[in-house]
């Protein structure tokens, strides 16, 4: 007696299932479709079909993605670090710092070594557009006059001419002649004795010099706004703008000035003039 037709489809179809192939999990085909032809596959795998051995070696894990290409590293001088807005610090710059120091855009290059700067330097200054400015200092050892003072004013003039910004101070380690100027830089920004004297010893350490610190408290700042306001000076309109610069009144008498622009609660910098005293010419103490 025939079977019926129905029961005979049913029963191909059920043996068809049981001698094909069984199917791939889903993990193991994103192995295969991720795997990288180029790498050696594994020996054996652990991983078998369900109804047998596989017939070839599976890979066992995701290959880590390509390293990109890793640029030249920017190497900063030795000692590096912002003063304040426009003003950089640090050692002697050698070749190896050149492509960093391209990144900072600089405008003035402010050293306070005496011997001639090396060619490679100068030539680097050159293409880079960057002008140079050499106060030589001696090595501040001792006595104690050995720091020129009046080296000091001129750079510290110098620096708060915005036009010069950005700009780079370095000596030879970046310690204590560079040390010695920020020292003055922060009494002009009225900074803290305990405070400067705090970040002069972080660059220093371990061989800080009591004859820069009796330096910077001794230094008289009144030398800086005499030549900040000569001829040879640039003048209030181009000091910078940095938070708590004190301007004499003396020197805005000097030139002139009959009030200072005010400044807005948003503004960056502010001078104040001669600290809290009274103003009974109407300053406004900022600048814009």
């Amino acid at each position: 007696m025939a079977r019926p037709p129905a029961q005979e489809s049913a029963g191909s179809s059920s043996s068809g299932s049981r001698s094909g192939p069984a199917p791939t999990p889903a993990f193991l085909s994103l192995i295969l479709k991720t795997h990288n032809p180029r790498l050696p596959v594994p020996a054996a795998s652990p991983l078998q079909a369900a109804d047998g051995p596989s017939k070839q070696p599976l890979p066992l894990y995701l290959p880590p993605p390509a390293m990109p290409e890793v640029e030249e590293d920017l190497v900063p001088p030795e000692n590096f670090a912002v003063v304040t807005t426009g003003v950089y610090r640090s050692g002697f710059p050698k070749k190896r710092n050149f492509r960093f120091m391209e990144t900072l855009k600089l405008r003035t290059i402010l050293t306070l070594v005496l011997e001639d700067y090396p060619d490679a330097n100068l030539k680097w200054c050159q293409s880079q557009d960057v002008q140079f400015m050499q106060f030589g200092i001696p090595g501040n050892k001792e006595p104690f006059d050995n720091i020129p003072e009046d080296v000091i004013t001129s750079a510290l003039c110098a620096i708060l001419d915005k036009r010069n910004h950005p700009l780079l101070i370095h000596c030879n380690k970046g310690k204590h002649r560079t040390g010695c100027l920020v020292g003055c830089i922060r009494r002009v920004q009225t900074w803290s004795l305990t405070s400067i004297f705090d970040e002069y010893r972080r660059f220093s350490n371990p061989k800080s010099r009591a004859v820069d610190q009796q330096f910077i408290d001794l230094f008289d700042l009144s030398l800086v706004w005499d030549e900040v306001v000569s001829p040879k000076g640039g003048g209030l309109e181009n000091l910078p703008d940095w938070p708590m610069l004190r301007v004499p009144k003396s020197c805005i008498r000097a030139q002139g000035v009959k009030r200072l622009p005010a400044v807005k609660p948003q503004a960056k910098g502010a001078a104040v003039v001669d600290g809290d005293k009274p103003d009974p010419e109407g300053l406004v103490d900022g600048i814009s």
